[in-house]
């Protein structure tokens, strides 16, 4: 038997987190190392760099271009920085496409992400710069399987708890590979030794009987939970519970919902910064902020052999056209915008920013007067899922025993997110707890007031990352990321991590090291 062909067994029947953690231990792959710091050596002379765009890619370039000798400057069209690193809190206001303004009125200590929530263990360069900055961080619980799982029509239509759903998948899918493995079907494929060690760690990670049968007792009972938990003194026995059905847990598709804890991009730890996602955009305005100049449009921008000139338009005090100049341009502006903003690149480039469309997604997040999830229901943090229009919700991983708290309270995309998108933000709210009400009772007694955010309709982003097609990544990518004359782009859509605060903080990194290396072999001429 080959290593792949046992990989991939090992994936079919345990998981990929499973078929991971073999793959590392075989060392057919690595933790990805710690990336090295950037290093911009060598004068530069005074050499001016204008940014356009001062979310994570734009202040990650102004931080290390000024710390290398460059003058820099900034132009956001925001009133703030940190583009999709952003937190609501009470006494906020957004407006977007359309002129609803929504007014934030969490109380105080509560918040909501609608970008960015969570930060995988393995995004080295942006936990580099939060130990950098100084930006204290704590765990995100991604899986928690005491959270629901839901699917209409099915079990009564009452949610399921995580745990149940993954240990009766797991536990029948082991009975039916150890029957096929007793009965001799995988005689040609397993040694006589390696049978008999298959057959137990399907046992063991079943939760089978003796006899390698999944059922009610104490075996599946230590992994999904118990019909009346163990306690103490008279009555203190615990009683089992009834696995479920196969033939329900694969009509309902609930399943579906269990890669979570082995995609690579999930798995543990992951973290987030204490008090909200922008504690990290605040960071590094304390850094750069008086090189940002904010409320800045964008409407043209142009290149000679000699420099960049950028028009652009003060969007409090409209007027005749303001322009900035410099000697080169890194230019983060999504390209779901910058699609829109005459720019002379050449004929590759111009191709490449039209070539990304922009995925749709929204966001809901609902205060509660208590934390009736962890009162009730014990949960707390990790993700809820449901065939609902939700999509799914999530628990704050913080202020764990606190009284009030702000869930996630629906996150879709695609479609489901256009429809959302559709209802006024107030209706958004109101069908949150609407559909909520399925999953907690507690819904609509506790709560007391939302925000709702579809990125598609966000005035400076019109959706929530490129979303790339294998075709257009490789008809385009490479040009995107090219240096076009004195122009050079960064951001999510110029990586290979698409969405996520690593991807544009790396695609930084590399656009102004080679913008270094162009300076430095002029300098040099």
């Amino acid at each position: 038997m080959t290593r792949r062909d046992l990989l991939r067994m090992i994936g079919i029947t345990a998981g990929s987190a499973v078929m991971y953690q073999a793959m590392a231990g075989m060392g057919a792959i690595k933790t990805p190392p710690k990336r090295a710091a950037t290093k911009l050596e060598g004068s530069v002379h005074g050499t001016s760099v204008l940014i356009l765009g001062a979310g994570l890619a734009g202040m990650v370039a102004a931080y290390e271009l000024r710390k290398a000798g460059y003058k820099v400057q900034v132009l956001e069209y925001n009133a703030r920085a940190g583009g999709r690193n952003w937190t609501l809190r009470g006494g906020d206001s957004y407006t977007e496409l359309g002129g609803e303004t929504q007014h934030c009125q969490f109380d105080q200590g509560q918040y909501f992400n609608p970008g960015p929530w969570r930060i995988p263990y393995h995004h080295t360069a942006l936990l580099g710069y939060c130990r950098e900055l100084g930006v204290q961080l704590e765990p995100f619980v991604q899986v928690n399987y005491n959270a629901l799982v839901q699917a209409t029509g099915y079990f009564d239509g009452k949610p399921q708890r995580f745990r149940t759903v993954k240990s009766d998948y797991h536990g029948h899918v082991a009975e039916l590979l150890a029957k096929a493995t007793s009965q001799g079907s995988l005689d040609k494929e397993v040694s006589k030794e390696d049978k008999e060690i298959l057959l137990e760690s399907l046992r063991y990670w079943g939760g089978l009987t003796k006899d390698f049968r999944y059922t009610m007792g104490p075996q599946s009972g230590d992994r999904r939970g118990y019909a009346k938990e163990a306690g103490g003194g008279l009555n203190a026995k615990p009683e089992y519970s009834q696995p479920m059905q196969l033939h329900d847990l694969l009509a309902s598709n609930v399943w579906q919902n269990l890669i979570v804890d082995g995609a690579y991009e999930y798995q543990t730890s992951l973290m987030q910064p204490v008090g909200g996602m922008d504690m990290i955009g605040k960071a590094f305005v304390r850094e750069v902020g008086q090189v940002i100049r904010y409320n800045a449009k964008v409407t043209n921008i142009e290149q000679d052999d000699r420099g960049v000139t950028v028009t652009y338009q003060d969007t409090l005090k409209p007027g005749a056209p303001q322009v900035a100049k410099a000697d080169w341009c890194l230019c983060t502006i999504p390209l779901s915008i910058l699609s829109q903003i005459p720019i002379q690149v050449g004929a590759p480039m111009a191709a490449a920013i039209s070539a990304v469309p922009y995925l749709a997604s929204s966001k809901v997040g609902l205060q509660f007067k208590r934390r009736f999830w962890e009162e009730d229901e014990t949960i707390y943090g990790g993700i809820s899922y449901t065939d609902s229009p939700l999509g799914m919700l999530s628990y704050p991983s913080h202020g764990f025993g606190g009284t009030k708290g702000v869930l996630l309270g629906s996150y879709t995309f695609g479609m489901q997110a256009f429809e959302w998108t559709a209802l006024s933000a107030a209706e958004r709210v109101r069908k949150a707890v609407e559909y909520g009400q399925q999953l907690h009772p507690a819904y609509s007694r506790e709560f007391e007031n939302g925000m709702a955010v579809g990125w598609h309709r966000a005035p400076f982003t019109l959706g929530c990352f490129g979303l790339w097609s294998d075709e257009a990544r490789k008809d385009h990518y490479d040009n995107l990321c090219q240096v076009d004359g004195r122009i050079a782009l960064a951001g999510e859509h110029a990586s290979y991590l698409p969405a996520w605060q690593e991807g544009a903080v790396l695609s930084s990194l590399d656009a102004i090291e080679r913008l270094h290396a162009r300076v430095r072999a002029g300098s040099r001429a």
